[in-house]
């Protein structure tokens, strides 16, 4: 009975993915409709599209499990910089500017943005490579963290896990592109929003409530680095490491700015309304989900033991499946479909992303350049694309579970690191500079991947410094930050010094802000503007005197 109720969720959950895959299939015949779902995705659905693909298993399972264990009910600070710099931030900065340029560009992905605001075909080539080579990783992340799930509630074989989530994503996005993945992250993120919540309440219910949980935390022992114990850290307001913690609330929140599947959700809004509303609906997402799965990881430590090294036994990616194995059989069933609805969400955007890049920033270009390729030809190459980077990243999932050399959150951190590091700085000040010359973009492309890849080398060989500085970025996270941040600062800088010439160019791109639109006195006030007279009430006629 209870392996019944398991394979019901799933078998409900995969018919409705399907089943809106195929009612969305007459919406995707076109580059524009397959990519973006004709830029006329509503409020709600970008809300949704954004979180979802924002939290995954990489969320849940990888960064809850590590950082929830290392930092304590402290770690919840991630979800809650997740919230409103990666997302109240991200929509108020990045959404408005982001929609008027690129749709005044006609623009519909993140290489061809920088193509055509730097006027640079290179810098296309370079920034479809780049995503189309960092995104892997990510994407073999994701089936990981879910398939350790699968496989403590069904006893799965890992591999069979994989190829079944590979197989279910790539049907329901070929057929229907943005709009159906847009839909189903819609039903993904309802199932994740109830979900985490019931989950929290039945875990902490284990040791007797929230009460009695954190008491029991609170006689832990945290150890830092430098070996001072510190009593009742895990439940302390910082926790035992605040400079490492500050670093993961940096990359995993700031760094949403420079993912082009996140910067995406921004291409396809529909309207004004859609971006007030997206902003307040994905913030808030953002709280229960993040907020909710970081919280639950603090409290990792009263379900499993610490190694020799002090790291979990089983591995960080054990923690949050060890916390769960024991709830009653509905509870299972409800977090296999809540990772399942965080990871093919996220899958789908990751996977739509690169092979919509791979064909217009890459092969169409480069390949087609004396004659485009027509919108079926590239609607039919990137439906390939989709199902080439599903079986490469399940490929390299099977490959990695045998690996001790990364975990999951390392997976990730190289990923994002190196993405954001590159992308960040030159597509904010993009949106906001006109002065950026192509060298600062080639700059933040050279430094972002520098960084991200010393790092990946350094862990991958062992190498340890004596210098704590260095062996403090040599983490994947940290590395990643040091890539964002620098961007950030010495674009400006290298702007003062070789600002871009085509003056004429840039101020017929930024134009776009300047175009007039009407609006209501709600949202602005108006200026010089004369009264307008209000009707008065008929007078009542007095009864005549005889």
């Amino acid at each position: 009975m209870d392996m019944f109720i398991k394979v019901l969720f799933l078998v409900v959950f995969f018919a409705i993915m399907i089943g809106v895959g195929i009612y969305c299939r007459k919406q995707a015949t076109n580059v524009n409709g397959f990519v973006l779902g004709n830029r006329s995705v509503g409020p709600w659905l970008t809300a949704f599209a954004f979180g979802t693909s924002y939290f995954s298993a990489v969320i849940f399972v990888g960064y809850a499990g590590q950082f929830g264990w290392r930092f304590g009910l402290a770690s919840t600070w991630i979800g809650l910089g997740n919230a409103f710099i990666g997302s109240l931030l991200a929509w108020n900065i990045l959404g408005r500017r982001t929609r008027v340029m690129t749709q005044h560009l006609d623009s519909a992905t993140m290489p061809d943005f920088f193509a055509k605001r730097y006027d640079s075909k290179a810098l296309k080539i370079a920034a479809s490579i780049i995503i189309f080579v960092f995104l892997i990783p990510y994407t073999a992340s994701l089936y990981n963290g879910l398939s350790r799930l699968f496989g403590m509630a069904f006893g799965i074989p890992y591999s069979y896990c994989v190829i079944a989530m590979a197989v279910l994503t790539g049907i329901y996005v070929v057929l229907g592109g943005y709009m159906a993945t847009a839909i189903n992250d819609f039903i993904q993120g309802i199932i994740m929003l109830v979900g985490i919540v019931a989950v929290i309440a039945a875990v902490l219910q284990v040791h007797g409530g929230l009460t009695e949980s954190i008491a029991l935390l609170s006689r832990e022992i945290a150890k830092t680095p430098s070996g001072t114990e510190f009593f009742g850290a895990y439940t302390s307001f910082f926790g035992p490491d605040i400079p490492a913690l500050i670093g993961v609330v940096i990359l995993t929140s700031l760094g949403t700015w420079g993912l082009p599947q996140m910067v995406q959700k921004f291409y396809a809004i529909k309207s004004e309304k859609s971006i007030s509303t997206g902003t307040i609906v994905s913030t808030i997402f953002a709280i229960v989900v993040a907020g909710g799965c970081y919280f639950l990881g603090g409290f990792g430590r009263l379900f499993g033991q610490p190694g020799a090294d002090g790291k979990p036994e089983g591995g960080y990616d054990n923690v949050i499946p060890s916390m769960l194995e024991n709830l009653p059989s509905v509870l299972i069933g409800i977090v296999v479909v809540l990772v399942l609805s965080a990871s093919m969400s996220t899958l789908s955007s990751l996977v739509l992303t690169s092979s919509s890049v791979l064909t217009i920033d890459f092969i169409d270009p480069v390949f087609c350049s004396k004659k485009s390729l027509s919108e079926k030809k590239k609607v039919l190459l990137m439906r390939i694309f989709i199902i080439f980077f599903i079986a490469v990243s399940a490929l390299i999932a099977i490959i990695q579970a045998n690996s001790p050399v990364l975990f999951i959150s390392q997976m990730m951190g190289v990923s994002w690191g190196a993405l954001a590091g590159a992308f960040l700085a030159p597509f904010m000040y993009g949106l906001y500079m006109k002065r950026v010359p192509k060298i600062a973009v080639w700059f933040n492309f050279v430094l972002g991947l520098g960084i991200s890849i010393a790092s990946f080398i350094c862990n991958l060989t062992g190498v340890t410094f004596s210098n704590e500085l260095l062996e403090y970025f040599k983490s994947p996270i940290n590395a990643g930050v040091l890539a964002m941040i620098s961007g950030i600062v010495l674009t400006p800088l290298i702007t003062l010094i070789a600002p871009a010439k085509d003056t004429a160019r840039t101020d017929q791109i930024f134009s776009c802000y300047n175009r007039k639109v009407t609006v209501s006195s709600k949202k602005s006030i108006g200026e010089n503007e004369s009264p307008v007279p209000v009707a008065q009430k008929p007078k009542k006629k007095g009864k005549k005197n005889n």
